[in-house]
């Protein structure tokens, strides 16, 4: 099974700045779209990012000019770089791997649906 772990987290005055990262690991065949998403305390769970093999981005409209996704396919890592932070921006962060397909022990393909991270939390302050 695929398995992602994200770093990068942490608290910083609002204005400043943070780099996310989330690092994918197992026998991965192939997949396509990586994301982050986050959830604020209290708040449903929202898209920040994603990002697709081919380079393709989407945004929120909420870090539109201030965040920017990339991903490096060779190390299927994705990156969230963070600028210009917002107390808004408070909350965890999390990465999401879209239908990877990997490699059991046995050699045998194995098709997941969405592979979510434990979370990075991102603390903004005033």
């Amino acid at each position: 099974q695929v398995q992602v772990v994200e770093s990068g987290g942490g608290l910083v005055q609002a204005g400043g700045s943070l780099r996310l990262s989330c690092a994918a690991s197992g026998r991965i065949v192939r997949f396509d779209t990586m994301g982050w998403y986050r959830q604020a305390q209290g708040k449903q769970r929202e898209l920040v990012a994603t990002v697709t093999s081919g380079g393709n981005t989407v945004y929120a409209d909420s870090v539109k000019g201030r965040f920017s996704i990339s991903r490096d396919n060779v190390k299927n890592t994705v990156y969230l770089q963070m600028n210009s932070l917002k107390p808004d921006d408070t909350a965890v962060y999390y990465c999401n791997i879209d239908k990877p397909v990997s490699l059991n022990f046995e050699d045998n393909y194995v098709a997941e649906g969405s592979v979510w991270g434990q979370g990075t939390l991102v603390t903004v302050s005033i």
